[in-house]
């Protein structure tokens, strides 16, 4: 059964490239917004200063959709499209006339499709909000549907992406998209906005002990949680599309990290600053202009264990300088020009 459902996602793949291989840098640049590191680097700032909860409830969405989507992977063992055609060896008289991209060689397993799970947990939070904001202001339901018409598109438009660069099969990007809104439904209500530190240290710990749990047992089960490496190596068309930021290790120190940072940025500056329009303009800009170079910054792939160290420092940085550190400087540049 599963061999059907793989072959006719690679017959949709196909024909969703011949049809739209025109649209190409529209679909690798809706995938990249999909990508889960969005969520932290885009979606997070730019939320955050439009309103605060929103803005942390983004974080906590992100981090424990995307630690649940890596748990998912380990026990779901999903295939990838452009390894699957060249394993199954089902396609040798009529190979598929399909392309990968810089963005296809993920190494993690395929089911469920993480950019689709983040996605829909974190988009759902900020639609839902938006929707909520427009209710009590215009009590228009037309308007109040609008955001909810928004997420629908988003989230369609992110799954064809996947499937276009053969990085999912249709039936991954589906369950990572009810997984995502469910999770942004659940997640919304419960959101950590006046936690003291450690609840947050005690999160962090959870995921990252967790899931080493889990690799540890699965592992002394007998189960090869490098496989999907391996395949990827093999079939990627080319080596150097294969990065270690994709590995399941890296959204683990990457969540961990965010979870820790949210943290130390509320223990920091409780409440954050009260700042007027103008300024939190001004704090968007420098923070995504500060949050641009923060990732540019190239880490060394070698060791494995420095590598995943210092991934988890950079996205423990983050919610610091979006919460706390650019804030804290435009409000003395607002308070200093208030006193002159």
């Amino acid at each position: 059964m599963m061999e059907t459902v793989h072959t006719h996602g690679v017959w949709m793949a196909e024909a969703l490239q011949k049809g739209t291989i025109e649209y190409e840098k529209l679909w690798l640049f809706v995938t990249h917004m999909g990508d889960p590191k969005a969520a932290f680097l885009l979606h997070f700032p730019m939320v955050y200063y439009v309103n605060r909860r929103t803005g942390i409830a983004v974080v906590w969405v992100a981090a424990i959709s995307e630690w649940l989507n890596l748990v998912f992977k380990w026990m779901l063992f999903g295939e990838r499209p452009f390894w699957w055609v060249g394993e199954s060896r089902l396609f040798i008289e009529n190979p598929p006339q399909v392309q990968q991209f810089p963005a296809t060689c993920e190494t993690g397993p395929g089911s469920p499709s993480g950019h689709a799970m983040v996605t829909g947990g974190v988009w759902w939070v900020m639609a839902s909000a938006l929707a909520s904001f427009l209710r009590s202001r215009t009590r228009s339901r037309l308007l109040t549907a609008v955001p909810y018409l928004l997420y629908l598109l988003v989230m369609v438009a992110v799954g064809l992406s996947r499937i276009f660069i053969l990085a999912h099969f249709p039936h991954q990007v589906v369950t990572g998209s009810l997984t995502g809104f469910a999770l942004g439904v659940a997640l919304n209500h419960t959101v950590p906005e006046w936690r003291p530190l450690m609840f947050f240290v005690r999160w962090c710990m959870g995921l990252l002990v967790g899931a080493l749990l889990l690799h540890v047992g699965l592992e002394h089960l007998g189960v090869d949680l490098s496989w999907s490496i391996a395949l990827a190596k093999r079939w990627c068309s080319q080596s150097e599309w294969i990065r270690l930021d994709t590995a399941p290790f890296s959204s683990l120190t990457r969540d961990c990290g965010a979870m820790l940072g949210l943290g130390l940025a509320q223990f920091w500056k409780p409440g954050g600053w009260t700042l007027p329009w103008v300024p939190r303009a001004l704090c968007l800009a420098l923070s995504s202009l500060a949050l641009y170079h923060v990732n540019r910054v190239p880490l060394p792939t070698s060791p494995p264990f420095l590598f995943y160290s210092l991934y988890f420092i950079r996205f423990a940085l983050l919610p610091q300088v979006v919460m706390v550190f650019v804030p804290g400087f435009v409000h003395l540049l607002t308070a200093k020009n208030k006193k002159d």
